[in-house]
């Protein structure tokens, strides 16, 4: 019998509409996981499982982290390559050398002539755009020398895929360990000054605004160029000239503001929760409460800009190793192999193009794969995409 609803019955509609504002806004709940994974039942998961499942169905997100461990398995098993492929260092000279390819003996650096801007070949007899080299290094191979100067060879006749790989390790040895030394000060720093707030927060503020007053280029290039002459010699760490630390430690050292700001400001708002009065008022010392409540808040913000700050670093390093503030010849990078292939890039514009889309491929992969996961921890994120 139709009519309406009587005193204090649910209304149908009303509980309809409740319901499906409910499910608007609800993000990953059990019923939504298992109705995508084929009615399995998913209950009691923690939020970090959640966030693991949002990530794994980012395929785009997945498919350039595995091309960021493809580019670092690669720069790890070098030596490997070196050893059993090319049968050279990074830093072997082979100038006056011969090496076959596809049968035909070739020089590895013949002799200075002119050659054609177009081609990079030998001029003929009546062309006028040409250029005067002094040593001409042989073009890639592409395993036409059984392994050996895939890629080429550099002036003084090294080995670039070689040097690109070894390179690679140098590379990516400063952008992971600085970014690891930027964020474990950057958090430290931000926890004092978000939770003890007055003249702590004063003083570690007025640091951040100082670095804030330089380019980090400028403050980079400074620092690195002067460490690189003369090392770190001072409270009982000594670090020669040359050494892969120093600009590590620089880039680290120049970017801990810009990690530390947001995290400070995220602490000062957990500062205010009632979990940490709880924990107050329960005695907890400050040195529990910043490493017990608030830094496991403060977690997935950490990962995501541990993620991000290696591709700021590695570009960061190669600029600096590019201007001859970074890493030291002969040791190579990235950012010296292109400076090494500047004055070639006429006529053999793989040297400097080789090691460029070497840190445009990391620095993209590591991008995508670092806002995938942002957007996997942070499902408010994911509602403003959607709604």
């Amino acid at each position: 019998m139709s009519g309406a609803p009587g005193i204090g019955a649910p209304d149908v509609r009303d509980m309809a509409t409740e319901r499906a504002t409910e499910t608007e806004f609800t993000l990953d709940t059990p019923a939504e996981l298992a109705a995508e994974e084929h009615e399995v039942s998913i209950q009691g998961r923690s939020p970090w499982y959640l966030a693991w499942r949002r990530l794994r169905r980012n395929y785009v997100a997945f498919a350039f982290l595995t091309l960021f461990v493809v580019i670092v398995l690669a720069c790890v098993f070098a030596p490997l390559y070196a050893h059993h492929v090319a049968g050279t260092g990074p830093n072997d000279n082979h100038v006056l050398e011969t090496v076959k390819v596809n049968g035909h003996p070739t020089q590895v650096v013949s002799s200075g002539g002119y050659v054609s801007k177009k081609t990079g070949k030998p001029c003929a007899s009546g062309e006028t755009d040409c250029t005067l080299l002094s040593s001409i290094p042989i073009g890639p191979t592409w395993f036409g020398a059984g392994g050996k100067f895939v890629l080429g060879a550099d002036a003084n006749g090294r080995d670039i895929a070689v040097r690109l790989l070894y390179g690679g390790r140098n590379s990516l040895f400063v952008g992971i360990i600085s970014s690891a030394i930027c964020v474990t000060f950057a958090v430290i720093l931000a926890l004092l000054a978000g939770y003890f707030r007055g003249w702590v927060d004063f003083v570690i503020t007025r640091f951040f605004d100082l670095f804030y007053a330089f380019p980090v280029v400028l403050l980079g290039i400074a620092l690195g160029s002067a460490l690189a002459i003369s090392g770190f010699h001072h409270f009982g760490i000594s670090i020669q000239s040359g050494s892969l630390w120093i600009p590590t430690l620089v880039i680290s050292y120049v970017l801990i503001p810009y990690v530390g700001r947001p995290l400070r400001g995220q602490v000062l708002s957990l500062r205010e929760k009632e979990f940490v009065e709880a924990a107050i008022a329960q005695g907890a010392s400050p040195l529990r409460i910043m490493f017990s409540e608030l830094l496991p808040n403060l977690a997935s913000s950490i990962l995501v800009f541990f993620t991000l700050i290696i591709a700021n670093n590695i570009v960061l390093e190669a600029g600096l190793s590019f201007l001859g503030a970074g890493v030291q010849p002969p040791n190579p990078s990235w950012g010296t192999l292109i400076s090494d292939g500047q004055a070639l890039i006429v006529t053999r514009p793989w040297l400097a193009l080789a090691p460029g889309i070497a840190i445009v491929l990391t620095v993209l992969s590591l991008n995508v794969f670092g806002d995938g996961l942002r957007d996997a921890l942070d499902p408010r994120a994911k509602v403003k995409v959607e709604h």
